[in-house]
């Protein structure tokens, strides 16, 4: 897994969330695409308020929802004041606030006394905590970038992995002739996103584009349209391409389930052989179709299996 470290803007964060800037620090940080966040965690500052600190995070995003605010209201201007300035004194990097209208003005005084962002939401706190964590998760995700090629078929994301020159770019292209779409060729950027989810997508400078050997480069949005194209895809499939090897045994039934390991999360793999006469897009739409059918609980391979074995009951 990456170990590296990655931010996000205020500004993307804004945008993400549809959120305005109540204030911002002046001098040269006043520009929120120049203000990061590097931590994809958040806090609703409850119980500090309170007054309890001992496990509190200052690197986190915190967010003022209602439930704060009526807290505070509870208490005079110099007791409200007072708390607000131990939370802000901490160090944190941005303060989100909801429900702007109740906002107590004490806020702003001492998001300009130390120099910290407030932003608001005309959101519900519940959505905003939603649309955050969703937009911190992607741009901080983990990532990687493989060699390979990513595309959409019927909905399923298909990662082909194999050796250079084993022919996954012009598998592409013959699968969009057929009405799939291309997310990424040659290099595949790869973030995990959650416990379960691993999405991908292409390097800005060859996103659309894709290599033939013999032809050269292809703007693939410019030939097939955009409806061609996919700037991000989650990844249910990856396929090992390789060539056919005589004496090697290659899966007939699929009754064993094989998993490829990407940012220490297992996916669905398949290996496919390749040799004069396979039709490798047919293959790969019905690997993606087959995958769909088992993760919605149905396996072929199964299913074949307690025939059989119901057949060989029924002749004892």
């Amino acid at each position: 897994m990456s170990t590296q470290s990655y931010k996000i803007s205020l500004a993307d964060i804004m945008n993400d969330t549809a959120a305005t800037a109540v204030y911002l620090p002046n001098g040269e940080n006043s520009d929120p695409s120049q203000i990061f966040i590097s931590t994809s965690q958040v806090n609703r500052p409850g119980l500090q308020l309170a007054g309890f600190y001992e496990y509190f995070d200052p690197t986190r995003i915190q967010i003022i929802g209602r439930e704060e605010t009526s807290y505070l209201k509870a208490f005079s201007s110099e007791e409200r004041s007072a708390k607000i300035e131990k939370l802000f004194s901490q160090g944190i990097p941005v303060v989100f606030v909801t429900h702007v209208e109740e906002t107590c003005h004490e806020i702003i005084e001492q998001a300009k006394k130390y120099n910290i962002p407030v932003l608001s939401s005309e959101d519900s706190t519940s959505n905003v905590l939603y649309n955050l964590i969703s937009s911190l998760n992607v741009h901080l995700a983990p990532r990687i970038t493989t060699h390979g090629v990513l595309v959409e078929v019927y909905g399923e994301g298909i990662l082909m992995i194999g050796d250079s020159g084993v022919g996954k770019s012009e598998t592409a292209m013959e699968l969009l002739k057929r009405g799939h779409r291309l997310v990424a060729d040659d290099a595949v950027e790869i973030k995990r996103v959650s416990n379960k989810t691993l999405v991908g997508s292409a390097p800005e400078m060859i996103r659309h584009l894709i290599e033939l050997r013999g032809i050269g480069i292809v703007d693939v949005r410019r030939i097939f349209g955009m409806g061609a194209v996919k700037e991000t895809e989650k990844i249910d499939l990856i396929i090992q391409l390789e060539p056919w090897q005589a004496d090697k045994q290659y899966e007939r039934l699929g009754l064993d389930d094989n998993y490829y390991e990407l940012l220490g999360l297992k996916k669905p793999t398949v290996t496919i052989p390749i040799k004069p006469g396979r039709n490798l897009a047919i293959i790969i739409e019905v690997a993606a179709m087959n995958n769909r059918q088992r993760r919605l609980g149905y396996n072929a391979a199964a299913e074949l299996n307690k025939r059989l074995l119901d057949s060989m009951n029924n002749m004892m």
